[in-house]
């Protein structure tokens, strides 16, 4: 059994990134307490994990309690898997019901009890404790270092435009089209999805109507490694055109939500439909789409009038005057 520990801002969206990944993998959540995850899964679900977007941390799990003596309990009865030092480390959740204070030192004595030693500045096994609705306790395996995601941030690129998604949002986008050798972005902008979709190692194909965009995303990609790429001055509105007789396994895209005058002077929401029917007409049956649309576009109606079908719908309220969804819709 793994734990797995999501982060709290897209909380929905950070289950379905985890759920679809262990789907390619064998195994699934087998159940929650707040945001720590309990997997059925083992090591053919790491190089999965290991693409999380919205994740804070994975491990094995070795100890599940309904309190403190239980726990300490337990912890005496198995065998822990610690190579070298160690050093426990508490994470208080906000649904914890259990004063945790003193547990990292009593379970750490127990720890040490069985002939371990401890190591509080740099420990070689993490074993972590998380506090909820009851108590966990495992060794941390991964540890999703957030600034893996800020170094990739819309300023700190060679091409800079600031309306940009977050990487990890971008992540989470191709982690849920369940891609597992390639990705379309039709409307890619500076290439914020393309790069984390190839730095996970698919082949990704960016598709922009502006010729600097184009040039922008490559100058892009190519500052962060991505060597695997295809990139098209297009329309996001003629992809079968664009690509004859081609069926791509996902797209994730990020549309612009601007006025007409930023969107090739069309109307937006009728860039939204044609786009849609577009996408839908290039990607492979049971391939996953992945797009965000503003709130103000129902998008779960006009892409199921295309023939899609939803398979997940999050809320992120950006700013006073940008409300959008994200969504993820499957072609059956």
């Amino acid at each position: 059994m793994l734990y797995l520990e999501i982060l709290g801002n897209l909380p929905e969206m950070a289950r379905d990134e985890v759920k679809a990944m262990l789907e390619l993998s064998g195994g699934e959540i087998a159940g929650q307490d707040y945001l720590f995850l309990k997997l059925d899964a083992d090591e053919r679900a790491f190089p999965y994990l290991n693409r999380l977007g919205l994740a804070h941390e994975y491990g094995e799990l070795l100890i599940e309690a309904d309190s403190l003596e239980d726990l300490l309990e337990k912890a005496k009865e198995i065998e822990w898997p610690i190579s070298g030092t160690f050093k426990v480390d508490t994470e208080t959740m906000a649904n914890c019901r259990y004063d945790v204070t003193d547990l990292p030192r009593k379970l750490g004595a127990v720890i040490h009890g069985k002939g371990f030693r401890v190591n509080l500045s740099k420990p070689d096994t993490l074993v972590r404790v998380y506090c909820g609705e009851k108590l966990y306790a495992g060794i941390r395996y991964h540890f999703f270092n957030p600034k893996d995601f800020e170094r990739r941030k819309a300023h700190h690129r060679p091409f800079f435009r600031p309306i940009s998604l977050h990487p990890r949002i971008s992540r989470a986008l191709v982690n849920l089209t369940k891609a597992k050798r390639e990705l379309l972005d039709p409307f890619m902008g500076a290439g914020g999805i393309l790069m984390e979709a190839g730095l996970i190692g698919l082949k990704v194909y960016g598709i922009d109507i502006k010729p600097e965009m184009v040039e922008g995303a490559r100058l892009n990609l190519e500052h962060f490694g991505v060597k695997d790429y295809e990139l098209r001055l297009g329309d996001a509105t003629k992809l079968e055109e664009m690509f004859p007789g081609k069926k791509f396994e996902a797209v994730a895209t990020d549309p612009p939500y601007g006025t007409s005058a930023t969107l090739a002077g069309r109307k937006r929401d009728e860039l939204y439909r044609k786009a849609l029917r577009s996408i839908y007409n290039v990607l492979e049956d049971g391939g996953r789409l992945a797009i965000a649309f503003p709130t103000s576009f129902d998008g779960e109606r006009e892409a199921e009038r295309v023939g899609f079908k939803l398979v997940g719908k999050y809320y992120q309220r950006v700013h006073k005057s940008l409300e959008r969804y994200f969504y993820v819709f499957e072609k059956e």
